[in-house]
C-alpha cells in the first residue's frame, strides 16, 4: 500500500479509526464505525466525507467554452457564470471515458471534478484534444482539500460554519465565500440524494475545516462517513459509479445518460457513432432490479432468464434505507421491461430479482426545496 496516494486529510481518518482501504489509487477511509450508521446518519441527519481522491482540472483560455464543447456530450450553452453541468466525456467510438461535473467559473474558465481513477487520463485526453484550441489545461487536484457535507441537516450546519449566504446557492451552483482569511469554493452537489454542500478548500486550511466543522456539528449529530455508505447512499438514488456502471465499453445512450448528450449543439467527439446508435436503437440497457431471493448480488455476476445470459451486474449492495437487496444492470434490451422476472447467479446459483423503476430511494430533498423556502426550512428543523 506504500505507493497509494494519501489525501492532507489522511491523518485525521487514523485517529478516527477508520478502516482504509484503495480506491482510485488513493488510501481512503471505507467505514469509521460502521457503513450501516453512516449511512444512516446521512439520510437522517449530516455526515462529512472526504473526497479529496477527486481530481480538479481547469480548462482556461478564450477557447475554453468551444473546446469544452467539443470534448463533452452536454450542451454548455445551458451554463452561466457560478451553475454547474453533470456530463459523460466520451471517446470517438461513443464509449465513455469518464463522467463529470463542469464549473463555470466565467465563459473563459472552467474547472472540471474528475474521477479519481480517471485524473491521468483526463487530462492526457483533454491535452491530446486542446492543440487547435487557445486553452491550458491545469491539474490543482492536489493543492486543496474537497469534502461533502451531506443530509437533511447539512444547510444549518454550513450556515454556521460559514454564513448565511450559502442561501445564495441554488441546486448544481457555486460561490466563492470567504472563511477564515480563505476563499472557499461551495457548490450545491452531492453523491447521496439528500440536499447538500461539496466545498473546496485550500490546502494549508483543510485539516482546520475538518476539525471545527466535526465539533460545530456534534448538536446536527455529525458524523464521518467513509466511501462504503456513500457507495450504498448513491446506488439507492441511481447515480452511477464509473468503473462499474459505466466505462468505455458502453455509452450514455445505453447507461440511461441520454438527457446527457446534446444533438442539437453541433459535433463533439463521439456523435457520430451516438446518432447511430439513436437511430438504430440500443441493444442492452442498464436497469434496476430488486432481489426477491435473499441474496446480495455483485459487480460482474451474470444475469440470466431461460436458461441464458441476458446482462451482468454493474452494481449490487443491500440498501440500508429500504431494507432490501438492490443492484444496476445490463440486459439486452427485449428484457428489459419494468416488472420483468430475472435471475443472478450468485455463487452458482440462479437467485430470483425484478426488474424495477429507479431510483430505488425517492425520499432525498436534493431536488425538491424552493429557493425562497430555505431560510425558513433551515429554521424550521434546527
Amino acid at each position: 500500500m506504500s505507493n497509494l496516494k494519501r489525501t492532507p486529510l489522511y491523518d485525521l481518518h487514523i485517529r478516527q479509526k477508520a478502516r482504509m482501504a484503495e480506491f482510485g489509487g488513493f488510501l481512503m477511509p471505507i467505514y469509521y464505525q460502521g457503513i450501516l450508521q453512516e449511512h444512516q446518519s446521512v439520510r437522517n441527519a449530516v455526515g462529512l466525507f472526504d473526497i479529496s481522491h477527486m481530481g480538479r482540472l481547469w480548462v482556461k483560455g478564450k477557447g475554453a467554452f468551444d473546446f469544452l464543447q467539443w470534448v463533452i456530450t452536454n450542451d454548455i450553452k445551458k451554463l452561466e457564470d457560478g451553475k454547474i453541468i453533470y456530463t459523460p466525456i466520451c471517446n470517438f467510438d461513443g464509449g465513455i471515458l469518464d463522467d463529470i461535473l463542469v464549473y463555470q467559473n466565467h465563459r473563459n474558465e472552467f474547472l472540471l471534478v474528475v474521477n479519481a481513477s480517471n485524473v491521468t487520463k483526463d487530462e492526457i485526453w483533454l491535452k491530446e484534444q486542446v492543440k487547435k484550441y487557445d486553452v491550458l489545461i491545469e491539474n490543482t487536484s492536489d493543492s486543496t482539500v474537497l469534502i461533502a457535507v451531506q443530509g437533511p441537516l447539512s444547510r444549518g450546519l454550513i450556515e454556521k460554519m460559514i454564513g448565511p449566504a450559502i442561501h445564495q446557492i441554488s441546486y448544481y451552483h457555486f460561490k466563492y465565500l470567504p472563511w477564515q482569511n480563505q476563499q472557499l469554493l461551495v457548490s450545491r452537489t452531492g453523491y447521496t440524494g439528500e440536499d447538500g454542500f461539496e466545498i473546496e478548500i485550500p490546502k494549508s486550511h483543510g485539516v482546520q475545516f475538518w476539525e471545527e466543522l466535526l465539533k460545530l456539528g456534534e448538536s446536527y449529530g455529525i458524523k464521518p462517513i467513509g466511501l462504503g455508505a456513500r457507495d450504498t447512499l448513491r446506488l439507492e438514488v441511481r447515480y452511477l459509479l464509473y468503473g462499474n456502471d459505466m466505462t468505455e465499453r458502453e455509452n450514455p445512450l445505453e447507461s440511461g445518460l441520454s438527457w446527457t448528450v446534446s444533438f442539437t449543439k453541433g459535433d463533439f467527439i463521439g456523435r457520430s457513432p451516438l446518432e447511430k446508435e439513436r437511430q438504430k436503437g440500443i441493444k442492452q440497457k442498464l436497469v434496476g432490479f430488486e432481489m426477491i431471493d435473499q441474496a446480495i448480488p455483485r459487480h460482474g455476476c451474470s444475469i440470466m432468464k431461460d436458461g441464458k445470459e441476458i446482462g451482468w451486474v454493474a452494481s449490487g449492495s443491500y440498501s440500508p434505507t429500504l431494507g432490501k437487496n438492490i443492484g444496476l444492470g445490463y440486459v439486452s434490451i427485449e428484457y428489459s421491461s419494468i416488472g420483468s422476472p430475472i435471475y443472478i447467479l450468485i455463487r452458482e446459483s440462479e437467485r430470483l430479482a425484478e426488474i424495477v423503476k429507479t431510483p430505488f430511494y425517492k425520499g432525498g430533498i436534493a431536488k425538491r426545496f424552493k429557493p425562497q423556502d430555505e431560510i425558513s426550512w433551515v429554521q424550521s428543523i434546527h
